[in-house]
This record gives structure tokens, sequence and C-alpha cells, in this order.
């Protein structure tokens, strides 16, 4: 009866001992959730998508993507489209015009800065297409550019470097250090 009573009395003891213990640890995680900062969560996140933009009246370009975050809670508010995107563009007359695509894509609202990185490819109303890791466009100053490898492909030839800039629809564009220029010879590909 005596162990009994120990033990009875070592729990009276040690149980308020864990309670109080629970309880501190408890009020350490409340003050972790309390120091969480909101403006690193999107205020908007939009699945599987299709933006057609218009202007006039005209459709000017459809994007598609998987996902896409906007920050608005950020000093620089930004969009984020972490698996990627595809866009189509059209001329006035509502036909294709070119297009890109990238694994990963980031567009800075107060700057009109794109971001396109992984495995980036854009396609001219010619077919020509420029393939590089990484590309920024600016939307405001109608230019496309990096300091990174790209391959220019068009009907005639193929021509690598590093460095390139360019207006969006490839029409003047330099590569900053060639690397090679291939000449494609049409009879050998029939």
């Amino acid at each position: 009866m005596k162990q009994i009573c120990v033990i009875t009395s070592f729990c009276r003891l040690v149980s308020p001992v864990f309670i109080l213990i629970f309880i501190s640890l408890s009020c350490k995680t409340g003050n972790i959730i309390k120091e969480f900062d909101i403006s690193n969560l999107p205020s908007l996140t939009v699945k599987y998508d299709t933006t057609v933009y218009v202007d006039s009246g005209r459709v000017v370009l459809r994007m598609t993507f998987p996902i896409m975050e906007q920050y608005d809670n950020s000093e620089n508010p930004y969009y984020e489209f972490k698996m990627g995107l595809y866009v189509d563009f059209f001329d006035r007359d509502k036909n294709p015009s070119g297009s890109i695509s990238a694994k990963y894509a980031k567009y800075a609202e107060n700057s009109n800065l794109w971001e396109l990185r992984d495995s980036v490819v854009v396609i001219n109303e010619y077919q020509e297409k420029l393939e590089t890791e990484s590309l920024f466009w600016d939307d405001t100053k109608d230019l496309i550019y990096t300091n990174e490898f790209v391959r220019l492909t068009s009907e005639d030839q193929i021509i690598e470097g590093t460095g390139f800039d360019s207006d969006s629809q490839l029409r003047r564009r330099s590569i900053k250090r060639v690397s090679a220029t291939i000449y494609i010879n049409e009879e050998e590909m029939e």
C-alpha cells in the first residue's frame, strides 16, 4: 500500500511539471506563428488558366500557364509563374505572329520587366527561333536581352553566341559574341 501512495504522490508532483512544460512549449510555438511575415504569401493564386490581352478591340496575345502567383504585398509587386508559361502573339488580322515559352517566368509590375528562365524559346512571325536559358523582356522599351548563350535558327542558318539584344519581334537583333554560324543547305534537307 505504501508503494501505491508513493507512486500516486510522485504522479501528482510530476503531472503539473509536464503540464507546465507543455504549456511553455506551446507558447513558444505561438510566438513563431506571430512572427510569420504575411507579405511572403501570394495575394492571389490562379491555376490552369488562359489570359487574353485585348488592345483597341483586337486580341494581342494569349497567355497560358499552370500556376500564377501575384505578390501585391511586396515592396516591388510581381507575378510569378513557377511552372512556366506559354504566350501566343497575334497580328492585326488575328493571325498568330509568334510565341514565347519558358519553364519559369516573373513579371515585375513597377518596372514592366519580364524575366524568363529555363528552356526559353521565342519564335517570331518568320518562324525564326531564339533559344536560351535566361531572357529579359523590357515591355516599356520593346527590348529583349540576355548575357547568356543563345541559338538563333532561321530558314538558312543557325547562329550561336553569348549575349543578345533585340526588339520583341526579333527584327533588329544583335548577338554580342558569335561563336558559330552554320549555314543550312536546303538541298541536303530534302
